[in-house]
C-alpha cells in the first residue's frame, strides 16, 4: 500500500475545506487541478474506503509509464521520431505539467469554511498593532483620565502640588460610594442645604480621607470648614471612651463657636460628643485625668487649651488626638502679640500620637507657614482654589477718596441717608397709603432676614438708606468706641463688638446681629477672620486696612457661598502708601481701579512691616465739642485762671527783683 492509498483510507468519510487547502488537495490528488472543471472536483475521493479514480487519472498514469518507457527506450536505442500517435500525447501531458505548476505556484483563498482543520495548517495570527487600534491599551485609558480629571480642576480652578493624588469628587453620592461615608452624614448635607461639593472640598476631602497632610488655601466663604469636618467624621466612624481624637484650633473665640455648630450639624443622629472650652475652671473639672473620657472632638482657641495644659498635673490629655486641624493658619502663625506661634508650638508638642495629621486651612497664604510645613508635615500637599491671596469674585468692590479724617464720617452719614430706589419712588409718586403700603411689603421681601424684620410704614421710610446687615471695621478698639457714639444718634439700630467687651455682650451682640436686630455692627479685626453671617450685603472699610490680606479677610465677610455682596473702603492722603496693593487686589478681582493707583511706588519691606506692627495715627472721630465730654466743665476753667494767676505772680516777682 503507498502513501496514497494510505492517505484515502485515513481520510475517509472527512469534509475538507477543499478552497482553503487547495494546495494539499491538489498534492495528495484528493481532488483535480483548479484548471479543469470545478463539477468534477471531487471525482478523485474515496468516501467509503474503495478507489474511485477517475478515468483521466488512470489515462494520466498510463501516460506516465508509456513515458517512462519511452525514454528507456531512447536510452537503450536512441533517439527516434515521434509518429503521429504519439504527438497529442505528448502535448496532453505538457499541458497537464504547465497547469499543475500554475496552480502550486498561486496563493490558496483564505476562507473560514467549515470543516476539519488538519495540524499541517496553521490559525490566522492576529495582528498586535490593529488590535491595539481597535481596543485602547491600559497606558491610554489612564492618559484619558487624567485628562479628565485635568479638565475637572481646570474648570473648577483647583491647584494642587504633591505625589500620588487622588481624583477630586463632583458629588456627594460618589464620595459615599467611594469612601463608604455615613449615609446619615449625607442626609445632614442634604438638609443643611449643600447640593455639591465646592472647588475645595473636592479635593481637600479625598486628600484627608486618604489620611494626607495638607494646606489648603481658597477663597472665604468657599467651604472650607466643612471641607475638614466631613473627613474627620468619617475617620473618627464612632463615639469611642479614648479621650479627645480631633482638635480644631480657631483664633477667635467667634470663629470656634461657628465651627462647633457645624460640627453639631453634620454629626446629628451619628453620636458624636463635639465639645468646646468655655470657661477655664469649668474645664478642668470636665477633661481633666480622672474623667471618663467620654468625648470625641474639641473646638477651641489656643490660649483657652493652653491654660488647661499649663496646669499640673496637664488638665486635658491629647494623646488620642488622630486629627489636629488648624483654621486660619496664617494668624495663628504670627509672631508677636497678635499672633499664637508659641502657643501653637506648645500644642503640637502636646500631640503626642503617631497616628496624628496635620490639616492648616486659610482664606490667605503665607510664604513662612509654607516653608515650616514643607519642613515638618509628612508627605505634604498643597491645595489653591483660584490665584492666591485673591479676593472673592461675588463682591462688588469700590475706593471711596473722603479727603480727611473728617471726611470719613460726612461720607458715612451720606451713605446712611441715601435713600434706596424702591423707598424713592414711593415718595417722590403720588401713591396712596395702600399702594405705598403694598410697594413697601414687596420691598420687605427682598430683604435678607425678611422673616426677622417687622417694620411699619412710617419705620420703612424712616429707614434711610443701608441694606441691613452692614459690617464697619475701624483699626482700633478706642476708635470703634467713638464711630460708634456718633451713628447712635442716626436712628439706625446699631452696636459695637471688639475685645474689651466681655464674652456673655460679644455673644448677645453676635446672636443679635444674626437675628436682625441689630442693622450695623461696629467691629475691629475680631471678626475679620472666618465669622460666617448670612446675608451681608454691605461692608465698609472705615479705616484703610494696613495688608492685603487683611483687606481680603474684611471684604470676605460679604459676598459668600455664591451671593452677591459690596465693599467700599475709604482712603485719605494719608493711606497714600498702601494704596496700591489694596488697588492690585481689587483689579484682579475684576473691578474698575483708577489707573495711576497701579502705578504707585511700591513700599519697602521694613516700612510695610513697620506699618503692620504699628498702624498711623488717625485724628479722633469727634463732632461733639469736648467740652461736652468732661463731667466737671468747670474745672478746666479753674484750671486756667490758676495757671493765669500764676503766670501774673511770676511776672510781677520778676519785675520786683529787677528794680
Amino acid at each position: 500500500m503507498d502513501a496514497f492509498d494510505l492517505f484515502r483510507k485515513l481520510g475517509s468519510g472527512a469534509k475538507f475545506d477543499l478552497k482553503r487547502f487547495a494546495k494539499d488537495a491538489e498534492r495528495f490528488k484528493v481532488v483535480k487541478s483548479q484548471s479543469k472543471d470545478s463539477s468534477n472536483q471531487l471525482a478523485g475521493v474515496s468516501f467509503f474506503g474503495k478507489e474511485n479514480t477517475s478515468l483521466e487519472s488512470r489515462l494520466s498514469e498510463d501516460d506516465g509509464e508509456e513515458e517512462k518507457e519511452v525514454s528507456d527506450e531512447e536510452q537503450a536505442s536512441g533517439k527516434r521520431k515521434l509518429t503521429k500517435v504519439d504527438e497529442p500525447v505528448k502535448t496532453a501531458l505538457k499541458k497537464k505539467k504547465g497547469a499543475k505548476t500554475k496552480s502550486e505556484d498561486a496563493e490558496p483563498e483564505k476562507s473560514e469554511g467549515e470543516g476539519i482543520q488538519w495540524m499541517s495548517s496553521q490559525d490566522k495570527v492576529k495582528d498586535p498593532k490593529k488590535e491595539s487600534k481597535d481596543t485602547p491599551s491600559l497606558k491610554r485609558l489612564k492618559q484619558l483620565h487624567q485628562e479628565k480629571v485635568n479638565r475637572i480642576r481646570h474648570q473648577n480652578r483647583i491647584n494642587v502640588h504633591g505625589t500620588d493624588i487622588p481624583d477630586p469628587v463632583s458629588t456627594f453620592e460618589e464620595l459615599q460610594k467611594e469612601y463608604d461615608l455615613d449615609p446619615r452624614i449625607i442626609q445632614n448635607i442634604k438638609e443643611a442645604g449643600f447640593q455639591t461639593p465646592t472647588p475645595i472640598q473636592m479635593q481637600a476631602v479625598p486628600l484627608m480621607m486618604h489620611k494626607r497632610e495638607i494646606l489648603a488655601s481658597a477663597p472665604t466663604g468657599s467651604g472650607k470648614t466643612m471641607a475638614f469636618c466631613l473627613p474627620l467624621l468619617a475617620h473618627l466612624r464612632q463615639p469611642l471612651n479614648k479621650g479627645f481624637r480631633a482638635l480644631i484650633i480657631s483664633p477667635t473665640r467667634e470663629l470656634a463657636t461657628q465651627t462647633h455648630r457645624e460640627f453639631l450639624k453634620l454629626s446629628e443622629g451619628v453620636g458624636f460628643r463635639v465639645h468646646m472650652i468655655n470657661k477655664g475652671v469649668e474645664a478642668v473639672k470636665k477633661y481633666g485625668p480622672k474623667t471618663a473620657k467620654k468625648f470625641d472632638i474639641l473646638v477651641t482657641t489656643p490660649n483657652r487649651l493652653i491654660y488647661l495644659l499649663n496646669q499640673d498635673p496637664p488638665a486635658i490629655n491629647l494623646s488620642s488626638v488622630e486629627w489636629l486641624v488648624v483654621d486660619e493658619s496664617d494668624k495663628l502663625f504670627e509672631e508677636g502679640k497678635t499672633g499664637f506661634r508659641e502657643q501653637l508650638a506648645t500644642i503640637f508638642l502636646a500631640c503626642t500620637s503617631p497616628k496624628i495629621r496635620r490639616v492648616l486651612f486659610s482664606a490667605t497664604f503665607a510664604t513662612d507657614v509654607e516653608q515650616w510645613c514643607k519642613l515638618n508635615l509628612d508627605n505634604l500637599v498643597c491645595v489653591n482654589i483660584g490665584p492666591r491671596n485673591s479676593a472673592a469674585e461675588t463682591v462688588e468692590q469700590q475706593l471711596l477718596f473722603v479727603g480727611s479724617e473728617n471726611g470719613k464720617l460726612l461720607a458715612m452719614r451720606n451713605l446712611i441717608k441715601q435713600v434706596s430706589e424702591v423707598l424713592t419712588v414711593i415718595l417722590m409718586t403720588k401713591y396712596n397709603f395702600l399702594m405705598a403700603k403694598k410697594k413697601i411689603q414687596d420691598f420687605i421681601i427682598q430683604m435678607p432676614h425678611k422673616e426677622k424684620f417687622v417694620f411699619s410704614t412710617e419705620t420703612v421710610i424712616s429707614f434711610q438708606g443701608f441694606l441691613p446687615p452692614v459690617l464697619v471695621f475701624v483699626q482700633s478698639i478706642d476708635r470703634a468706641r467713638e464711630l460708634f457714639h456718633e451713628l447712635v444718634y442716626e436712628g439706625i439700630n446699631v452696636d459695637v463688638i471688639h475685645a474689651d467687651r466681655t464674652q456673655q455682650q460679644r455673644d448677645n451682640v453676635v446672636s443679635s446681629f444674626r437675628s436682625g436686630k441689630i442693622w450695623v455692627l461696629i467691629c475691629t479685626a475680631l471678626l475679620a477672620r472666618g465669622i460666617d453671617f448670612k446675608g451681608i450685603n454691605l461692608v465698609i472699610n472705615y479705616d484703610f486696612p494696613t495688608t492685603a490680606v487683611e483687606y481680603i479677610h474684611r471684604i470676605g465677610r460679604t459676598g459668600r457661598a455664591g451671593h452677591k455682596g459690596k465693599a467700599i473702603t475709604f482712603f485719605t492722603e494719608d493711606d497714600k502708601p498702601l494704596l496700591r496693593s489694596i488697588a492690585t487686589v481689587i483689579k484682579k478681582a475684576g473691578c474698575p481701579v483708577p489707573d495711576y493707583m497701579i502705578g504707585l511706588k511700591k513700599i519697602k519691606s521694613k516700612l510695610k512691616r513697620q506699618l503692620v506692627a504699628k498702624p498711623p495715627r488717625r485724628s479722633t472721630i469727634r463732632t461733639t465739642p469736648r467740652i461736652l465730654f468732661e463731667k466737671k466743665p468747670g474745672k478746666r476753667i479753674r484750671k486756667k485762671r490758676k495757671a493765669a494767676a500764676k503766670e501774673a505772680k511770676g511776672e510781677a516777682s520778676e519785675v520786683v527783683s529787677n528794680s
